[in-house]
């Protein structure tokens, strides 16, 4: 079972954006121009794309003179978060789940785990 992520072309787009750092907007044409350079890919196949991004709540957008300039409402780490939430909630038993997802941890990512765990989250700081 596949969980809500984007689909391939989507993703290729949104890494693109992602690269591209904090703060940066991207218009259709400049991700076209550096697909196009790599596969046989048409604009309007890069603009109804980018289109449903924006439909979906993945990328923001403002009008700048006949084109829109896009950017991403979340940042990649974000988004995975949201991948991960939502395998959480929809793989049964969150327990077992969580105890799957540890045993495949390595000793390296467990440390990292082990030092986010120890640090001050959002949400409790807010109580």
């Amino acid at each position: 079972m596949r969980t809500r992520g984007f689909g391939e072309l989507e993703a290729v787009i949104m890494d693109r954006i992602w690269n591209r750092g904090s703060g940066t907007t991207t218009t259709v044409r400049e991700i076209f121009d550096e697909l196009a350079a790599e596969r046989d890919i048409a604009y309007t196949t890069v603009m109804s794309t980018m289109d449903n991004l924006h439909s979906k709540g993945y990328l923001a957008r403002e009008r700048d003179g006949k084109a829109y300039r896009y950017w991403p409402t979340l940042t990649r780490e974000q988004h995975s978060a949201s991948l991960m939430r939502e395998a959480l909630d929809s793989g049964g038993q969150p327990d077992l789940v969580l105890t799957y997802f540890l045993e495949q941890m390595g000793p390296e990512e467990s440390a990292r785990l082990r030092a986010a765990l120890r640090r001050p989250t959002r949400r409790a700081a807010k109580r």
